[in-house]
Formats: C-alpha cells, structure tokens, sequence
C-alpha cells in the first residue's frame, strides 16, 4: 500500500527532561528505578501520520528515564550506529535529552521510537516474562494507528520471550506467526545496540539498519 509521504509532521508533545537538560550524576539515577509504566515519552509523529520505521527498544535505562530520551546513556551504540547507516545526517547526542531539532529530523525522516516496556531499570534482564509479553501484546495492538512500514526492534533475547519464539533468529521475521500482527508492517529484529552486547560493534550494527532502512524505504 501506498503510504504518505511523512516529510512534514509535528510531533506528539513531549516532557522536558526531568533534570531540566542536564546529564544525571549517578546519585542521582537510582531515583528513576520506579513501577512507572511510561518512564519516558515516545518519539512519534501526530497521531494518523505514518512511518517508515518504528523503532522499538526494549525498556529504558535509568539514565535514559532520568533525561526523557532515547538510547541516551553515554556509551550505546545506537546513535553512532544510526548515523553510520545513513538513518540520520549526525551523531545524536541525548544524554541530556533529546533536542527539538534532533527530534524534528527523526519525524521528518519517517522514524518513530518507542519500548517494548515503559518502566525503567538498570538493566533489561530485571523485566519479568509476564512484562515482556504483554508489552509484545501492546505493540501489536498499537501497530492498527501507528501503520509503520516496518518494525525494528532491538534486542532477540527479548523478542523471544515477547513473542514466545525461543529459535528466532536475528532479521527479518514471518509476521504471519503472530496473532494480529498487521500484514502491511514488516518486522526485523536487530541486536540490542547496549555497551553491555560484546557481540556487535558500531559497524555491524549499522549494517542491520542499513538493511532495515532499505526495507523500510523501499515503496517510496
């Protein structure tokens, strides 16, 4: 299906950082390791608009809930990744939130951001499975408004648990398999771009998302 171009788009309100645009000093982290269910805002457009790319990550960190962006703790990958695939013109830099211009860039750009779980901790393995399966629940049922193109989300051990596939692999999925999952909204798994995944590094995480981003481009 043909999709609208999403060049020209507003965002959905977002909070300002709750340290009023600066950078946590660890003291200061363990406040945010809170039952809140929406520690952080998404990054999306106005509600109708579609995307190109959902992003969807796990569940925020507490630096990244003590500013209120994305991916913003010094030393993840994803960022530097995103940029290196040619997803954005620069290196974001969030560890003190996410700019205006930054987030503007990202909408116009048909990206979207979002987690598989709101509640913040220090790391992903402390969500429950319980926790993790109804966040894949909520995505699924949040794709009928979102539409997006395709859905990347970062991190296999989680979308495993999430989506009770304990042999997925990383890459593209057959969506066929989950109940509800729209049919015009592929879905990629890509590493959990955490300092914490040996695994990768910011060259092969780019070469993930520069296969999503062509997935997700490829109708214009």
């Amino acid at each position: 299906m043909q999709r609208d171009d999403p060049a020209d788009v507003t965002g959905r309100p977002r909070r300002p950082p709750p340290l009023g645009g600066r950078r946590p000093t660890r003291d200061e982290l363990a406040a945010f390791a809170t039952a809140d269910p929406d520690a952080i805002d998404d990054v999306l457009p106005a509600s109708g608009t579609p995307l190109r790319l959902l992003i969807v990550g796990i569940n925020p960190g507490l630096w990244t809930a003590a500013v209120n962006a994305p991916f913003a703790r010094p030393g993840n990958r994803f960022w530097p990744s995103l940029h290196r695939a040619g997803l954005t013109d620069r290196v974001v830099d969030a560890a003190a939130g996410l700019s205006a211009d930054d987030e503007a860039q990202l909408l116009a750009r048909g990206i979207g951001i979002t987690n598989l779980v709101g509640r913040a901790t220090v790391r992903a393995d402390e969500l429950s499975r319980e926790e993790l399966r109804e966040g894949g629940r909520e995505l699924v049922e949040r794709l009928a408004e979102l539409r997006p193109r395709v859905a990347a989300i970062a991190g296999i051990t989680a979308f495993r648990t999430a989506f009770g596939w304990p042999k997925a692999r990383l890459g593209r999925q057959d969506t066929s398999l989950i109940p509800g999952w729209p049919a015009d909204t592929a879905l990629w798994v890509v590493p959990q771009p955490s300092g914490l995944n040996a695994h990768e590094t910011i060259d092969s995480l780019a070469e993930r998302w520069r296969e999503v981003w062509v997935a997700a481009s490829s109708s214009d």
